[in-house]
């Protein structure tokens, strides 16, 4: 089987890629990147020399190339996880958030229907569903929860899930949509949480949390993440929606207190500034259904994946310092013609 990944040079399409790649050698995995400034190379050095890898460096926006790109490979399979991903930068500037996230989505379906594929999937996000109330841990995100979306990122999210299940409706186009809670692990972007407390941690930088830091979110190690994908994509539904989550809430406070005391620093470092906009309160979701239907279990829990993830980014300074230092960008320049 061919497998198209769109931005697969990113933090979660990256580590799937390595994941996959390893675990199916007999498929194919073509990764599509635009290299934005949250793109990598060096993320996909580690297997850019497997055989049955390749890159191709591209914008999902562009029409003809994708067109071009479909007639070409013959895909059997597109996993789309090419997205405008940072709250903070949606509020700063939407437009780009609308384009690539919808546009850059109705591109991909259309080559879809037009050259056939066995299953187009959308890797989205739980924050299409807004935020829960702190009082009421009883409370979760379904499959049925209402879209009630906080931030232009995660509006453009949500138009692209039911853009997503409009073509499935409309012209049959096999779909699955995964919504997914927060993120962590190996190569994540250093402007996310837990990456940037860990590096300011290291560098006795003042730590800035959000208000009274009190948010709560479910945390996903991506690695856990990325094989439910896998099971979607090989033995899910047509047309439904899975809930990802790791059963790991805590507070933004408690992330940043763990890691302080993980790295030996002191809570002094911590600088509570004025919060975001918009800032939901509590995102927790209910995994019952993927849990049920295909058998996912996460097999981190945060104790343990924020421990590895802390060792993870002490000992990969090179990767992280070349891209605070946009380092990482020389690596890109040679794929410029690609």
């Amino acid at each position: 089987m061919k497998f198209l990944v769109t931005g697969g040079a990113g933090f979660i399409g990256g580590n799937y890629l390595h994941i996959m790649t390893k675990k199916y050698p007999e498929d194919e995995f073509v990764c599509l990147d635009s290299l934005t400034y949250a793109g990598n190379m060096e993320t996909l050095s580690p297997i850019m020399d497997k055989k049955n890898f390749k890159f191709v460096k591209g914008d999902i926006r562009d029409r003809d190339f994708v067109y071009s790109l479909f007639e070409k490979e013959h895909f059997d399979y597109v996993i789309n996880f090419a997205a405008e991903s940072h709250v903070d930068r949606s509020i700063e500037n939407p437009q780009i958030f609308l384009e690539t996230n919808i546009i850059g989505v109705s591109v991909l379906m259309d080559a879809c229907r037009k050259f056939g594929i066995k299953r187009y999937h959308q890797v989205s996000t739980d924050e299409v569903y807004g935020d829960l109330p702190l009082d009421r841990p009883d409370l979760l995100f379904h499959e049925d929860t209402p879209l009630h979306t906080s931030s232009p990122y995660s509006s453009s999210k949500a138009s692209a899930d039911l853009l997503v299940l409009a073509y499935h409706r409309t012209y049959g186009l096999p779909v699955t949509i995964s919504r997914c809670s927060n993120n962590y692990g190996p190569y994540q972007f250093p402007e996310k949480l837990i990456p940037l407390m860990i590096q300011k941690a290291r560098k006795n930088e003042k730590l800035p949390v959000y208000g009274d830091g009190k948010n709560v979110r479910d945390w996903l190690h991506v690695s856990d993440h990325c094989k439910a994908i896998d099971l979607i994509v090989r033995n899910g539904r047509d047309g439904e929606i899975y809930n990802v989550g790791g059963h790991n809430e805590r507070s933004n406070l408690q992330v940043v207190e763990t890691i302080l005391k993980a790295l030996g620093k002191d809570d002094s470092l911590i600088e509570h500034v004025k919060d975001r906009l918009g800032h939901d309160r509590r995102y927790a979701i209910c995994p019952d259904k993927i849990e049920k239907e295909l058998g996912w279990k996460p097999e981190y829990n945060f104790d343990t994946g924020i421990a590895e993830t802390i060792k993870w980014n002490v000992e990969n300074q090179e990767w992280l310092n070349h891209v605070e230092s946009g380092e990482y960008r020389r690596w890109m320049e040679r794929y410029e013609n690609l």
